[in-house]
């Protein structure tokens, strides 16, 4: 159990709850799972037209980074009991664009964040950052500050399709940005995007081209989607039909694969030794705390998993952080949605995932998706054995019929 230790003025809503946490259920670990520590830092330079995440254009005045990370670590401190005596494997500091923020704040993040937790000797640290705010020698202060993997949020090396996005860098400066990057870290992840606006197979080569002349040992690459409640919804682009849009997949596919990369998930690929701990946690239904306007959390007790969310609107977050109730919504997963939730993960990994994975992280038999197992292979989307469950090809390009699959079938 995990002890009822006085952390910090503020934590005491927090210690009364750990007690629920802890009471009797019907689920059963043996283990937690590993843990890792997102931290979500919500402003834009501006606000992309494509972006659904919970980003916010900063305000004239400029950033309020002292304020919002001593909202950041209270709202850790606060949260402290329901982790206590855990290790943490990864942390990722996300957003919004984070390299907004200083070198000298980001060292103080981190500085408080190991001052109150027990990192593990190799914890990644990921920070993204964007070419918009890239200044020489910048990004090598994020790295003495102790960020050990940078992720660049490049999207397209096209001047025409960066301003069709709405990005606030060019051409020139994603390649300055890229070269510092590959300068600075060991280990670095390239952000970019396809079935751009008026996007050809030709300039998707040519993009894919100028981002594998660099080497990079991670590179993440995702179709363009038209989220709900973004600009792109209200005043959708033309963008290539789904069969220029598999053809460019399968293009993608070809060339890193020559590259010596490996395709580990759905839109990441990898060389050997680089596939980022934190996303595969994730996708390995594993626990995380999210700190930070908006964050989400995922977090394991004994008897059941509980899922939270921090206040969404930056300056709302701090205020509530500060007073020691940065939580908005706190729900335990229903034990019929734990299949789901973990399926609509695990099956996003190209290895998939083993039989016994399943049972240490949901707390349940395998039979609750042995009807769903059935029908995804009666239609070829997986292949099984004793041990493990892959997607097949079929079923990594049609993932989200595979997904569904689970979704039809609760416990």
């Amino acid at each position: 159990m995990i002890p009822i230790t006085p952390v910090a003025e503020g934590a005491a809503a927090v210690q009364r709850d750990i007690q629920h946490y802890m009471r009797p259920g019907s689920l059963q670990f043996s283990a937690l799972p590993p843990l890792s520590l997102y931290v979500h830092l919500p402003w834009c330079i501006k606000k992309c037209p494509y972006c659904d995440f919970n980003s916010h254009e900063q305000a004239k005045d400029g950033l309020q980074e002292k304020r919002y990370i001593d909202a950041v670590i209270a709202d850790l401190e606060a949260a402290l009991p329901l982790i206590w005596g855990r290790n943490i494997h990864s942390i990722f500091i996300g957003g919004g664009t984070p390299s907004l923020f200083s070198p000298e704040s980001i060292d103080r993040l981190l500085g408080d964040i190991r001052a109150r937790l027990r990192l593990e000797a190799d914890c990644e640290i990921t920070m993204e950052a964007n070419p918009g705010t890239f200044e020489k020698d910048r990004f090598k202060a994020f790295r003495g500050a102790g960020v050990t993997r940078l992720s660049i949020g490049v999207q397209s090396f096209n001047d025409t399709h960066l301003k069709a996005l709405g990005r606030v860098h060019d051409r020139a400066q994603a390649l300055a940005a890229v070269e510092e990057a590959a300068a600075s870290f060991d280990t670095f992840n390239l952000d970019i995007m396809y079935a751009l606006p008026g996007q050809t197979q030709a300039q998707l080569d040519e993009d894919l081209a100028t981002a594998l002349q660099f080497q990079p040992p991670h590179i993440s690459i995702y179709h363009l989607t038209i989220e709900p409640n973004t600009y792109f919804a209200k005043y959708p682009p033309q963008i290539p039909e789904d069969d220029t849009a598999y053809a460019m997949l399968d293009r993608i596919t070809e060339a890193t694969a020559a590259a010596g990369m490996d395709r580990y998930e759905v839109s990441a690929y990898a060389r050997q030794g680089h596939r980022c701990f934190h996303n595969v946690n994730y996708w390995q239904f594993g626990d995380y705390l999210g700190i930070g306007a908006g964050a989400h959390s995922k977090l394991s007790f004994a008897h059941r998993v509980v899922r939270q969310v921090r206040f969404r609107d930056p300056a709302r977050y701090m205020e509530q952080a500060l007073a020691g109730h940065a939580v908005a919504q706190d729900d335990e997963v229903a034990r019929a949605d734990l299949p789901f939730e973990y399926m609509l993960n695990a099956l996003r990994l190209r290895n998939g995932f083993g039989l016994r994975d399943f049972t240490e992280r949901t707390g349940l038999a395998i039979t609750a998706i042995q009807k769903g197992l059935e029908e995804a292979e009666r239609k070829g989307l997986i292949e099984r054995d004793f041990a493990r469950v892959r997607p097949t090809v079929k079923g990594f390009d049609f993932l989200s019929d595979l997904q569904e699959i689970f979704l039809s079938n609760p416990d």
